[in-house]
């Protein structure tokens, strides 16, 4: 009997402690109604690019992510896959990762060279290793973000700015008020808060120059572009998106209590919120 008890704690343990995917709790934020993953993949599909929020330690919010790709796929879209956590210089590993001709262990010693969480994404590269599908690496050096965060966007070189290829960092008001709202009471500095604004929007700007010229050579390709929710929201990645090439999107966040909620969350940050898929650090 007390095998039996200790068998049912431990089941009841892992059941708790495995991410919850998206159930039919879905809050469809340009009409205000909860609607059901089905309903939600019927819009995707008619996208070129699905925009899906993350905080990048919550192991709930890569099942969400994963359970949206693999349900694109079996419905016979044909998906790639954009990532905040790989730079655009190792898209060569990307491929060989795809096609099933480089190693675990040297393909996460790439991953590791800038991203940290190995376990809690794994899963993502192993569905998009089994299904060949493309992987998009869209990210530039942390060195040149890391100095805008600590000097501003006018700190950097002419060698760098020339690296950055004429983006530009109009930083505004609004762009600031979400980027507040997502981190809460981080970086009350007023100069350093618009530092790091700055630094974020370059972020944009370059992933979506990345993202676009993928975009132009694949065009019967969706799109599915995994970042923090600070770079997915509307008028961040999407918005330099829109001022490149004119493509429809979505956006999915995952709701994150008293930050992106249901109660100060509406289609001018995104299309849907996910609801209860767990919660983690924003970075």
């Amino acid at each position: 009997m007390i095998r039996t008890l200790l068998h049912s704690v431990l089941l009841l343990v892992l059941l708790l402690a495995t991410p919850r995917p998206l159930a039919a709790h879905i809050l469809d934020l340009n009409n205000g109604q909860y609607i059901s993953l089905a309903a939600m993949l019927d819009d995707l599909e008619t996208s070129r690019v699905v925009f899906i929020g993350e905080l990048h330690d919550a192991a709930s919010h890569h099942a969400a992510q994963l359970q949206v790709i693999r349900a694109l796929v079996e419905r016979g879209r044909k998906v790639a896959i954009g990532l905040e956590m790989f730079r655009a210089e190792d898209q060569a590993a990307l491929d060989d990762w795809s096609r099933g001709q480089l190693e675990e262990e040297a393909f996460q010693k790439v991953y590791e060279n800038y991203w940290s969480m190995w376990p809690i994404y794994r899963p993502i590269f192993d569905y998009a290793r089994d299904q060949q599908l493309a992987l998009i690496g869209l990210n530039i050096d942390r060195e040149v973000t890391r100095k805008i965060s600590s000097g501003g966007f006018k700190s950097l070189s002419k060698e760098q700015l020339d690296q950055l290829d004429g983006v530009s960092c109009d930083v505004d008001p609004r762009y600031q008020d979400y980027i507040r709202k997502a981190l809460g009471s981080h970086l009350e500095d007023p100069n350093h808060f618009r530092f790091f604004c700055e630094a974020q929007m370059v972020w944009d700007n370059v992933m979506a120059r990345h993202l676009v010229a993928w975009l132009e050579q694949h065009p019967d390709t969706l799109v599915v572009v995994l970042a923090g929710s600070a770079h997915a929201w509307r008028y961040g990645l999407p918005e330099q998106l829109s001022r490149r090439l004119q493509v429809p999107y979505r956006i999915l966040l995952p709701e994150v209590p008293r930050r992106v909620d249901r109660s100060n969350t509406s289609k001018a940050e995104a299309d849907y919120l996910m609801l209860g898929v767990g919660l983690g650090k924003l970075h």
